[in-house]
């Protein structure tokens, strides 16, 4: 890997079906925004050649799928997929956002990957989000590699970089983190800069030159060989300490000279074990030139180290009715397992459905059967049906170019499933399977919204549905106590994505409206109230009388009613009549117009007229008890209270407790976990946190992460609690 032959050029170019999953990589790069990553990719589509000189894919079309969102907000905001072949195997570069508010289509990348590859920038270093991604993929045992890029950059440092990178991912083993290579400088320039024009291999101690804009390979200079010899003696001691070979570590101390195949062999196995982390370097071509530098040695550690998808652990899964199933590895024979990671909506072909087959072969138009992911609680519809799927393609760009099968390991987009959404499962009709969902992060900022006109409103019900359709970390609620549609996203740039998509794709304007939270109303104090609704103006009239008390219960309680009245005064067949005209208006509230909750109403007495009492005049009577209670009552208008964890770096913990105080919080404690974190647990009126996503990750640099959830209604400060019911006055 970077130390072998270049391939030969008839084994690069455009990738299309695989024959088999051990001639297969799948790789995600990861990276924080800014980092490199799509011009990486293009840098190695090129090197594949699998685009054009231009830089542009051949038969037109670009190598990355922009939109015209991406464009706006210049910065990536979907998952992309780009096949290139080298050497004979097929490799599915999945390029992600590497923007927190797109961080669900990261988690489906690394879902359909078998191996990251964490790309870093030599002039920015490692930020704490991309930190926190290493640890999730360390925690599955993902192989992981480092490229470095920006290496043009003026204060760019490429062994400082290692060092930065060894200490950031190394953990309790920073020699689990080394370079493969070194760069070489050529000549500095006026402004000092010395640019990178090539690499010099610590293995083979071979030179590759990439200042003519194609790879050249050469022997060093004598005088060049020893300012490698210290890195190069660490990173042998480094894989031979990670090799399967327990008697090589006693051969090469014992000073045996150790095979350089050796040494590329037990490279190779440990990367794809997971245990051992090689740093590379990489800068894209310069115009007109093939090979951008390092991108021949990436992809050749790409299909020498990294794992097939035979080697990755089959997913769990399980029948639709929850029995679990036994797959076999990666078999392309054996029962269709598939799961959507990503759906898009195309003008001209509709839905397209981005799939990785886990087991059997999805072949074109044949009839699979569709389970839905149980996201019912972020507005998705479960669903378990059959549906014939269309053309399978290989993703390049925005051309499709069309497959005849897709194996076990492999990626393919499919048309025309209509009902399929991201996470779903994709099996065989005959025998419907279902994969465990991946996890995805609750989306904690809400965007209250309303169509712009009569035309948007018929549209908006469809337009919100295959948003979310597309997008599982989106939750879509229709709030039953405000009224409101709410979009829940993931930061601004999330909402602001979402938006446009409403209007671009789907042709629906909406306004964005200020959030309004759940807020109810009790009793504070006991009181009485009489309800007199008597009227007797010609025709039939209306009669009916009651007198009530109420009086405050414990939280939670909610809507008690207790009927003592004695001697009939009013008919058995009336008190119900009653008990439904207080529950109405506790409904709609009786100080600024919010429920009414835990409070316990007692009927004490009333009158009724034999020929003008009626169940309406009671419910009327009861509704104006209640009013006329409210009235000489003290009224508590209470608001949510959420519990919030937040998951945060040692150095912001104090920042983020001051935060979390200044919002009316009580913190409950702290609890100190791996990584040089702390949990904080807090209680925090949700009228306070509306906008903590997006502050919390300015607060803590994207370090800190936090989760909500409703832990009681509680009664609102008086001055507040004042406001609020001016504003109700005043609508």
């Amino acid at each position: 890997m970077g130390d072998k032959a270049n391939a030969h050029p008839g084994a690069a170019g455009r990738a299309t079906a695989a024959d088999h999953p051990a001639s297969v990589r799948n790789v995600v790069l990861v990276g924080h925004s800014g980092s490199g990553k799509t011009t990486l990719v293009e840098a190695l589509a090129l090197t594949a050649g699998a685009v054009n000189r231009a830089g542009r894919v051949e038969d037109g079309g670009t190598v990355s799928d922009y939109d015209e969102i991406e464009h706006r907000q210049q910065r990536s905001v979907q998952l992309s997929l780009v096949p290139v072949e080298w050497d004979g195997i097929k490799v599915n570069i999945l390029d992600t956002p590497g923007y927190a508010d797109f961080v669900g289509e990261l988690r489906a990348g690394l879902r359909a990957a078998d191996a990251a590859l964490f790309v870093v920038s030599a002039s920015d270093g490692v930020d704490g989000s991309t930190r926190m991604v290493w640890e999730e993929c360390a925690a599955v045992g993902m192989p992981r590699a480092i490229v470095v890029t920006h290496l043009e950059a003026a204060r760019a440092d490429y062994e400082e970089m290692t060092r930065i990178c060894a200490e950031a991912f190394g953990g309790d083993d920073p020699d689990a983190v080394l370079p493969l290579y070194l760069p070489l400088h050529g000549p500095q320039g006026p402004d000092g800069h010395a640019p990178v024009t090539g690499l010099i291999g610590l293995l083979s101690q071979k030179l590759f030159d990439y200042s003519t804009g194609e790879r050249k390979e050469s022997d060093p200079d004598p005088e060049q060989l020893p300012l490698i010899e210290e890195a190069r003696n660490r990173l042998i001691e480094g894989i031979i300490s990670e090799s399967e070979d327990e008697t090589l570590m006693d051969r090469y101390l014992g000073g045996e000279s150790i095979d350089v195949k050796t040494l590329i062999d037990d490279l190779e196995r440990a990367v794809a074990r997971g245990v051992f982390f090689p740093v590379l370097a990489a800068a894209p071509a310069a115009d007109g030139a093939r090979q951008g530098l390092g991108t021949v040695e990436l992809l050749e550690l790409v299909t020498g180290g990294f794992p097939t998808p035979l080697e990755r652990e089959a997913p769990r899964v399980t029948t639709v009715d929850g029995k679990p199933r036994e797959l076999k590895l990666c078999d392309p024979d054996g029962p269709l397992v598939a799961e959507v990671v990503k759906t898009a909506s195309d003008p001209y072909v509709g839905r397209v459905s981005l799939v990785r087959v886990f087991s059997g072969t999805l072949h074109p138009d044949e009839t699979v059967h569709i389970s839905g992911h149980g996201l019912a609680d972020r507005g998705h519809e479960d669903h378990d049906v059959d549906e014939r799927i269309g053309a399978l393609s290989a993703p390049f760009g925005k051309q499709q170019r069309t497959l005849t099968r897709c194996i076990a390991g492999d990626l393919a987009s499919v048309a025309k499933l209509s009902r399929a959404e991201t996470g779903d499962t994709l099996s065989a009709k005959d025998d419907p399977l279902l994969m465990e969902p991946w996890q995805m992060p609750d989306p904690l900022l809400p965007l209250a919204i309303q169509a712009h006109s009569k035309a948007d409103e018929d549209k908006l019900s469809q337009g919100l549905s295959r948003l979310v359709a597309e997008d599982p970390t989106m939750r879509l609620e229709q709030n039953q106590d405000t009224h409101q549609v709410v979009l829940w996203c993931l930061g601004e740039a999330h909402a602001d994505v979402a938006l446009e998509r409403l209007r671009s794709r789907y042709g629906v304007q909406v306004d964005v409206i200020a959030h309004k939270v759940s807020l109810r109303e009790t009793f504070a104090n006991k009181s009485a109230g009489r309800g007199r609704h008597v009227k007797q103006s010609g025709g039939h009239g209306q009669y009916a009388i009651c007198e009530i008390e109420v009086e405050p219960l414990p939280g939670g309680s909610g809507i008690e009613f207790v009927d003592k009245v004695v001697g009939g005064a009013v008919p058995r067949q009336f008190i119900p009549s009653v008990e439904k005209g207080v529950r109405a208006q506790a409904a709609k509230g009786v100080a600024a117009g919010y429920p009414l909750i835990d409070i316990r109403v007692t009927l004490l007495d009333g009158k009724a007229h034999s020929v003008d009492s009626s169940d309406a005049a009671f419910q009327t009577a009861g509704a104006l008890a209640l009013r006329e209670a409210a009235v000489d009552a003290k009224i508590h208008l209470l608001e949510p209270v959420a519990e919030v964890t937040v998951l945060v770096g040692d150095d912001y913990v104090g920042a983020v407790m001051s935060d979390l105080s200044g919002r009316r919080g009580r913190v409950l404690g702290t609890e100190q976990t791996t990584g040089a974190r702390t949990l904080v647990r807090a209680e925090v009126p949700e009228i306070e946190i509306g906008r903590y996503a997006v502050d919390l990750r300015s607060l803590s640099h994207g370090t800190a992460r936090f989760n909500r959830s409703y832990a009681r209604h509680e009664p609102m400060p008086p001055q507040i609690a004042e406001r609020i019911r001016e504003e109700a006055r005043d609508a």
